[in-house]
């Protein structure tokens, strides 16, 4: 078994899936609503948007789409978390994902671990990202 990610967007998923492409690596797979059976009705509009996608992450996979047929309100209660061997590494993607969001908890050594950090990227993905290496 196992669990993946399933983030929402509205309209912006493609935008999304390329910048996490950017970040860890590997090229996202996308279909858009154009595909849709027509019993499903997509409008023009909607047939540009994303229907479903995804991109490997480590050992995981990441999905997401488009919310086609109403707006999904933006993620609450929930974060993807990212954890990394070295704080030095974890950074590095704390960094990267975080460029154009708000960050809520900045990066910093922690009492748990060597270093941890929390934000919302700018598509509102909210993030955890830490590591396994221990404090000084």
């Amino acid at each position: 078994m196992s669990v993946s990610p399933y983030l929402f967007f509205n309209g912006n998923c493609r935008e999304a899936m390329d910048f996490y492409a950017y970040v860890f690596g590997g090229e996202p797979m996308i279909m858009d609503a154009s595909g849709l059976p027509a019993e499903f009705a997509a409008s023009d509009d909607q047939k540009t948007q994303v229907m479903h996608s995804q991109l490997s992450v480590g050992d995981t996979t990441l999905m997401a789409s488009d919310s086609i047929f109403e707006e999904s309100p933006a993620m609450a209660g929930c974060s993807v978390q990212l954890n990394y061997p070295s704080a030095a590494e974890a950074k590095g993607y704390y960094d990267k994902l975080s460029a154009g969001g708000e960050i809520s908890m900045p990066w910093a050594p922690t009492f748990w671990c060597a270093g941890f950090g929390v934000f919302s990227d700018k598509f509102g993905t909210r993030w955890m990202v830490g590591c396994d290496e221990l404090p000084a």
